[in-house]
């Protein structure tokens, strides 16, 4: 396809409009800032007349205005050829892309971090560029692990599965907190520390001691204990990284021990009956709940097909990837965030099962990295 050649740019709404050629092929590419540090491409097309080149403004400032614009240059050859047909077949101005294309920007290596939506391609560039992980969370949640993964040079797509929505005791939960002395505070899941810390923050931070089911778990805590003048407590973590091993290991404190349990109303009673069988008091409070998500987009779910390994947090998460598959015959890896995912998936009969004995950030890279490994043995 050939270098391509930035021109200049003009202003368009709330974004820009690149002039670049490629080839002998004038293009006009319209891209808006993105708040993810990235541009989005948001239409790709052919001036209908050569003089629409005389609103060219010089390209630096474009580059000095949007984030991103400054790798524009690296990019525009690959953003083409992943949404147009051949050059020689140029359709008709204009030319609207069918879903916009988000490209990293700048990129840190040669891999692209990620690619919310592209079409496929059989072009050796495009193909440099095809996801290996596909990262499940809700969007906005994903950035750490994007980011661990970067330093590798695996490039991921981004395919929220499920939603966490609120649960029937949420709002209770402040005025309990407040009103109340619990022994103990039992968090099993990142989203449950961040819900439990909101409502905390709400009842005036009063002193709590809690027990987190992992270091992945207690990573939630991080921000909150610097600024919570010692009134919050992370005092218990199991030997292992399970509600089981917690419900079993977790101090009594007196005859009468009491615990306040806010989790998801999803969640099993493994651990409300594992304590109260010990003589805890336990008061679990469903402060949130998860729901799939409402519409995947068919080519983002395709990439997803074709990527070697896909990542899931929570129970909640298997399941809605199950629930996309349908009949499909897929059998590539799931790297789970923990043994409790991980058993959800072998029970939905998911057979490449890959997950860390300690969960947290550090040993589901690992468990990816084994898993890509596998498959890269298999092509062998």
């Amino acid at each position: 396809m050939g270098v391509p050649v930035v021109l200049g740019s003009s202003r368009c709404g709330s974004g820009w409009e690149i002039w670049t050629q490629i080839s002998t092929v004038n293009l006009i590419i319209a891209i808006q800032p993105r708040a993810r540090k990235g541009i989005n491409i948001i239409d790709i097309t052919q001036p209908p007349h050569a003089t629409e080149m005389d609103r060219a403004i010089p390209v630096n400032d474009v580059i000095t205005a949007v984030p991103g614009a400054s790798s524009f240059a690296q990019h525009v050859t690959i953003m083409v050829q992943f949404s147009l047909s051949p050059l020689s077949s140029f359709p008709p101005y204009p030319l609207p892309l069918r879903r916009p294309i988000f490209i990293a920007s700048p990129p840190t290596n040669a891999a692209a971090s990620v690619i919310d939506a592209v079409s496929t391609s059989s072009s050796p560039s495009a193909s440099n560029y095809a996801p290996k992980v596909v990262v499940t969370r809700e969007r906005g949640k994903n950035g750490k692990l994007i980011d661990a993964l970067a330093k590798y040079e695996i490039n991921c797509l981004e395919l929220p599965l499920i939603e966490h929505t609120q649960g029937p005791d949420l709002d209770r939960l402040p005025s309990v907190l407040g009103d109340n002395a619990f022994d103990w505070v039992v968090i099993t899941s990142p989203e449950a520390g961040s819900v439990f810390l909101e409502a905390w923050r709400t009842s005036g931070m009063p002193h709590v001691k809690v027990g987190v089911v992992g270091t992945g778990t207690a990573s939630i805590f991080k921000e909150a204990l610097q600024s919570s003048n010692r009134t919050l407590d992370i005092a218990f973590v199991p030997s292992r990284a399970t509600g089981k091993v917690l419900a079993t290991e977790l101090p009594k404190i007196g005859n009468k021990c009491t615990v306040l349990y806010p989790a998801s109303a999803k969640a099993s009673n493994e651990i409300e009956d594992g304590l109260s069988n010990r003589g805890f008091e336990v008061t679990r409070m469903n402060t949130y709940t998860t729901v799939p998500v409402q519409h995947v987009d068919h080519m983002v779910l395709k990439l997803a097909l074709a990527a070697p390994v896909v990542t899931v947090a929570s129970p909640s998460a298997i399941s809605a990837w199950k629930n996309l598959l349908s009949d499909s015959e897929w059998n590539n890896s799931v790297a789970c965030i923990g043994e409790t995912t991980a058993t959800m998936a072998r029970s939905l009969g998911f057979t490449n099962v890959y997950y860390p004995i300690q969960p947290g950030l550090e040993g589901w890279v690992e468990s990816i990295l084994e898993a890509l490994g596998s498959y890269d043995e298999l092509l062998r």
